[in-house]
């Protein structure tokens, strides 16, 4: 990692993609040869060959499950100056969504990256609805130059996981 992005971290904060579920992870219009794998997928997403593509159109329709609860702090969305994503909108734990109810729900941020977030500064989110997440959504509804193809060269996801207490390990009190 070069010392820009490793700077860029927020402090207490590490990359959640040990935490994702990739037996689950979906991405909707996606083109078969530059699938989200490239983008997400670390070894995969720091290579500058790789990126994921959009398919029929600029649009991207990307679900990511964890394997436990996280609170999510901030995103990394990399891409080309053109071909980029533009407006980006977040959906925590709406699972099975598609292009056609995307619209029905209200996203928890939405996000208009600028050519320093598309070179890998982070955005921060809005902390406070980020807190119990299960799943992410990533709308990506168009991109920078307007093209009918998004590309996506790396997405990087930061927070933390949130403790949670395991019900099995709890043990029965008895009265006296």
């Amino acid at each position: 990692m070069d010392s820009a992005a490793a700077s860029a971290i927020p402090r207490g904060q590490v990359d959640l993609v040990d935490f994702v579920d990739w037996s689950g992870v979906e991405c909707l219009n996606q083109s078969t040869s530059h699938s989200l794998t490239n983008a997400l997928k670390q070894g995969y997403r720091d290579d500058v060959g790789l990126h994921l593509e959009s398919d029929a159109d600029e649009q991207l329709l990307i679900y990511i499950p964890f394997t436990q609860v996280i609170k999510l702090h901030s995103v990394v969305i990399k891409g080309p100056e053109e071909e980029g994503p533009k407006t980006v909108k977040l959906f925590t734990n709406k699972e099975h969504m598609g292009f056609s109810n995307v619209s029905d729900f209200p996203s928890s941020d939405s996000i208009a990256l600028s050519p320093d977030n598309l070179k890998g500064k982070p955005v921060n989110l809005k902390y406070v609805k980020f807190q119990n997440v299960r799943s992410l959504t990533i709308f990506i509804e168009d991109n920078q130059g307007g093209n009918d193809v998004s590309k996506v060269q790396k997405i990087v996801l930061y927070g933390t996981t949130v403790d949670t207490t395991n019900m099995k390990d709890l043990k029965k009190i008895e009265e006296h």
